[in-house]
């Protein structure tokens, strides 16, 4: 392996691990939320339009900082600036107000927004070389690893605290600095190098091929038609909350994480030795959570949402952003970033509220599955016309 190649991974593998410690401290408060949300009166429609709120102002916002990070190169700061707004997670130990609650949920995807752009347009300039699918899959195995254990960290706090949610994300401190001594260790030891790849300032275009807009619509439709994961949550306090079983519903949300892991890395792997035709199989896997969630079969149903959840997730985080990379010159690539996840926020959004209100007027299973099949039909029909289009 040649000093080039040894950059390449060093600096994926530092990526990674600040994501690994962010996703400790955010992903494991997350698995908590929808059950802290509804523990302080929030409702199913209020929970998935919080998370789906949160998801389309992260997501969303990707656009102006995506935009910003091509124009300034503003790589660095809004590296620091976004991942130390993930101190929103530890302070929900503060908190005892719904509301409140909510707004520093949507504060942590604020954060998000501002660092994902420039994150993602460094994994795949200096990724060249290696594969761009290979490089966004081994990025998401590190960053699913800290996924896995943020959550069985909160599931063990509840227990051994008997539920206390002031403790248990009180504790989210701890990996919360850590997370900021591996950043300055990475800016400090690969600031130069990572500068090397990128393109100068003021050499980009906005425009964006056809196939891209196809593209950006078809995951927006498919995320449309996909339940939101806070829903999966949701659903499994209402149904433990009575045995006092609050402390397995982070074990959940693990289960999305430990699955979406080595999904992400084998997905990134077919992606580039297949292309855009992989994305047909999460397209297609996304009617099967809303099978799960919205049929009365138990934790075991949650259960098995929780494994093709994350099995989508995997996919969406690895190669849907990969594919990007497919329509897109490396001078504009932070503002198609930021167009790509405001499409994607806005699924989120939509998805958030309409999943909710049909869990809170127990809308019947038929309907809730034919409005995701029809969905991700349409989805795929774009995506088929997307790929005609590079042709």
């Amino acid at each position: 392996m040649d000093s080039r190649t040894r950059t390449i991974y060093m600096t994926i593998v530092l990526i990674g691990a600040v994501s690994m410690m962010g996703d400790i401290v955010y992903e494991g408060g997350r698995g908590l939320v929808p059950d802290y949300l509804r523990f302080l009166g929030a409702s199913a429609l209020a929970v998935g339009t919080v998370s789906g709120l949160g998801d389309f102002i992260g997501y969303a916002l990707r656009l102006v900082s995506g935009y910003v990070t091509d124009e300034r190169r503003t790589y660095w700061e809004f590296m620091f600036l976004g991942y130390g707004l993930i101190v929103a997670i530890p302070m929900l130990s503060l908190t005892n107000i719904w509301t409140l609650a909510a707004t520093l949920v949507i504060l942590e995807r604020v954060g998000k927004a501002i660092r994902s752009p420039a994150r993602d347009t460094i994994v795949s300039i200096v990724s060249r070389g290696v594969g761009v699918g290979k490089a966004f899959g081994l990025h998401e195995l590190l960053d699913q690893i800290g996924a896995v254990i943020g959550p069985l960290l909160v599931s063990a706090l509840m227990y051994y605290t008997m539920n206390s949610y002031s403790v248990t994300f009180g504790t989210l401190f701890i990996p919360y600095f850590a997370l900021l001594a591996i950043l300055f260790f990475m800016y400090a030891n690969v600031r130069g190098k990572v500068a090397e790849g990128m393109p100068k300032r003021g050499g980009g275009t906005l425009r964006f091929s056809k196939g891209f807009y196809f593209y950006i619509l078809a995951v927006g439709v498919n995320v449309l038609g996909l339940v939101h994961v806070s829903l999966i949550l949701y659903k499994a306090s209402a149904m433990l909350d009575p045995v006092n079983g609050q402390w397995l519903i982070p074990l959940l949300f693990m289960l999305v994480q430990l699955v979406d892991a080595p999904t992400a890395l084998i997905s990134g792997i077919m992606f580039d030795k297949h292309g855009l035709k992989i994305l047909f199989l999460p397209f297609a896997l996304s009617t099967i959570p809303t099978l799960f969630v919205y049929q009365d079969g138990g934790l075991l149903s949650l259960v098995l949402a929780s494994i093709f959840f994350g099995a989508i997730l995997g996919m969406q985080e690895s190669i849907y952003r990969a594919a990007v990379s497919n329509f897109v010159s490396t001078e504009s690539r932070g503002t198609a970033y930021g167009l790509f996840n405001t499409i994607y926020g806005l699924g989120f959004l939509a998805s958030g509220a309409l999943f909710g209100l049909f869990l809170d007027y127990s809308i019947t299973f038929s309907i809730v599955f034919t409005y995701s099949l029809i969905l991700q039909t349409v989805a795929i029909a774009l995506l088929i016309k997307c790929i005609r289009s590079q042709n």
